[in-house]
């Protein structure tokens, strides 16, 4: 059986800030007005981030929190197969780079094992959503990460990366490591069906 080679994609544009409401938004405002495939809104802190059912939370600086525009060329656009594929993205690296045991958890959640406590904890969520706009079909991943900041209390228990392993954590390091994961997810799921 002959082995498929497909190009990977890769960061074209980075819209940084130190603090946004909330990434996705800012995206989305951005895919409207045209902007291409590949460009990534990271901020340090979000005021006003979305959850999945569309409550907001604040996202503290320390994390890693960035939306990327993506302009999938698929005749179907499936938010849950791409927030799956994108949550598997972020459980596969933190186990390559951290060593860590994680698992997706209802397609965009990632959870780690906290082994103090005995228990899964939240340490990443996914939110991925598709739109029809006037130039095209938009989708938008957005992912953030707990990494060196203490979360929040909220519906399940969070644990950040620093508190798994015990150490500082380069957020630039592991936004290169989390980028090449994802865009090899993204390339197989721009080949498969929902």
């Amino acid at each position: 059986m002959e082995e498929t080679k497909v190009p990977l994609k890769k960061v074209e544009k980075v819209v940084g800030l130190e603090t946004v409401p909330s990434t996705q938004d800012l995206a989305l405002e951005l895919a409207r007005r045209g902007e291409a495939e590949g460009t990534m809104v990271l901020a340090c802190e979000q005021t006003a981030a979305r959850r999945l059912d569309g409550s907001r939370f604040h996202a503290p600086e320390g994390g890693i929190y960035f939306t990327l525009i993506l302009r999938p060329r698929r005749a179907d656009l499936c938010a849950f197969s791409l927030s799956r594929q994108a949550a598997q993205a972020v459980a596969e690296t933190l186990t390559a780079v951290f060593g860590l045991r994680t698992k997706v958890k209802d397609g965009h959640s990632v959870l780690v094992w906290d082994k103090k406590k005995r228990q899964w904890k939240k340490t990443a969520g996914i939110l991925a959503e598709t739109f029809f706009e006037e130039n095209g079909r938009v989708a938008l991943v957005g992912v953030g990460v707990h990494v060196n900041n203490r979360p929040a209390a909220g519906k399940e228990p969070g644990l950040s990366l620093k508190q798994c392993t015990g150490a500082e954590i380069s957020k630039e390091l592991l936004l290169d490591e989390l980028l090449n994961g994802f865009w090899k997810q993204y390339a197989c799921w721009l080949q498969s069906a929902c």
